[in-house]
């Protein structure tokens, strides 16, 4: 392995290492106000409102603002916020809007980028400590336990375990300290400027993804290790067949 200048990477989770896909059908039973079926385009809007890292999606009042703002920091507040992101984007239905706020928050139904399993695989095999960082509201664990990884972060930095949320500096601090590394030789790597950037007001680097579809972005965390200066070994490098 090549000397590198960093002894940890931290990951944000939504749109960096797994994405909230489209799913036909989740929505195809889901009908508006006048009972009529969301059409392709009322579809992906609504997921773009249900996965959007910051601002807020839809128009809400004092209570509902104050849930939103603060929806990573509770259970309750998560759900009560996008069951009004729901409601206001046209979901009439109570029972739809539930059946599909359980699948936002069900890491089964969220799907892995292709180079997210290799590359924690590499880096923890390098010896670079690997975390976690998100604003989320339910125990992501799973989804890194279903694919064999959990054992390979070494700390998950939860918003609504940790009592603070990105950009706020407490929730990096809180990661780096559990992983015992200096800020200054960690990266973060996300895909919001505001939120996971915020990692540098600790003194950590920042590299940015963009949070495509995953059948479209097949090497975005390889390149922004590299960019970074990290090229760790791919797993199966070198070894015979």
């Amino acid at each position: 392995m090549a000397e590198t200048p960093f002894d940890a990477v931290l990951f944000d989770f939504s749109g960096t290492l797994f994405r909230l896909e489209e799913d036909e059908s989740w929505l195809a039973d889901v009908t508006d106000h006048e009972g009529r079926p969301f059409d392709v385009h009322r579809q992906a809007e609504l997921m773009r409102r249900l996965t959007q890292p910051v601002g807020q999606p839809v128009e809400m009042d004092a209570d509902e603002h104050h849930a939103w703002t603060n929806r990573d920091r509770e259970p309750r507040w998560h759900r009560e916020a996008y069951l009004t992101v729901l409601r206001r984007s046209g979901v009439a239905d109570p029972e739809q809007a539930q059946a599909l706020y359980e699948k936002v928050t069900d890491p089964d139904c969220w799907t892995v980028y292709p180079d997210t399993v290799p590359v924690i695989e590499a880096l923890a095999g390098d010896g670079i400590a690997v975390g976690v960082v998100s604003n989320i509201a339910f125990d992501l664990r799973p989804a890194f336990a279903r694919l064999g990884i959990d054992d390979l972060v070494s700390v998950f930095a939860l918003s609504f375990e940790v009592g603070a949320v990105k950009p706020e500096p407490e929730i990096f601090r809180h990661a780096v300290d559990r992983l015992g590394v200096d800020p200054r030789r960690t990266l973060m790597i996300g895909d919001s400027e505001k939120a996971d950037g915020a990692a540098r007001s600790i003194g950590c680097a920042f590299e940015l993804v963009e949070p495509t579809p995953t059948t479209e972005r097949h090497d975005a965390l390889w390149t922004a290790l590299a960019a970074a200066g990290i090229t760790p070994t791919e797993p199966g490098a070198g070894r015979s067949s």
